[in-house]
């Protein structure tokens, strides 16, 4: 079985990038991590990478002109990593049709929100100010459109009287730390189905092989 190899872009310090080296040298996620890119220099996730080994790339989004000129980077470089499962993981940025294309059914990302709840870069701020009681997070395949693919899995987390952006961030990135690790190793294993809009996860059989 090929032993799938793991593009990981961030934007910032890396938290989920920790989780998920933190999965893949237990064991619990079978598969490399290729690379690690990152869209600013100062990007904390970077230096996260480097202290484990792994080649760490700075891509930096406003030294082209243009988003295509970015995103031919970007591809060329998980391409002579030789990825094939690419990982947002805090990446702001987002894909066109033409990088998505290049990996369909091969790129996962973390919202931090219920989707399709408060999509977007505001996620915390808009569930306060709508006033939900439960919010959450979702990994989801990524699609053309922004948050919009089809769902893997989600965790609800309680909102608190006196949440502001920053405690609730805090509680939903525990979650997210436990459920992206856990979505990245379904997919690894062949255990994710996607029919439309519906994912189905596959049971392991007996044996431990599918």
């Amino acid at each position: 079985m090929r032993k799938e190899r793991l593009g990981i872009l961030c934007s910032g310090r890396g938290s989920n990038l920790a989780s998920i080296i933190e999965a893949v040298e237990r064991g619990d996620i079978p598969a490399e991590i290729a690379v690690v890119i990152a869209d600013k220099a100062d990007a904390y996730a970077l230096e996260r990478a480097r202290e484990k080994g792994i080649p760490a790339v700075p891509v930096i989004y406003r030294d082209y002109a243009e988003r295509a000129d970015f995103e031919r980077a970007l591809l060329k470089k998980l391409q002579a990593h030789g990825v094939t499962l690419v990982v947002l993981a805090g990446f702001m940025r987002i894909l066109s049709p033409i990088f998505v294309h290049a990996y369909t059914g091969r790129i996962l990302n973390i919202h931090p929100a219920l989707l399709p709840s408060f999509p977007g870069a505001h996620a915390h701020r808009d569930a306060l100010a709508y006033g939900v009681k439960v919010s959450g997070c979702t990994v989801h395949f990524v699609d053309e459109g922004m948050d919009s693919g089809p769902i893997i899995m989600q965790a609800a987390v309680p909102v608190l009287e006196g949440d502001t952006e920053e405690t609730l961030a805090a509680r939903v990135l525990e979650q997210e730390h436990r459920i992206f690790p856990a979505s990245i190793k379904l997919y690894v294993e062949g255990r994710l189905r996607a029919d439309g809009r519906k994912v189905q996860i596959l049971p392991v059989a007996e044996g431990g092989s599918l």
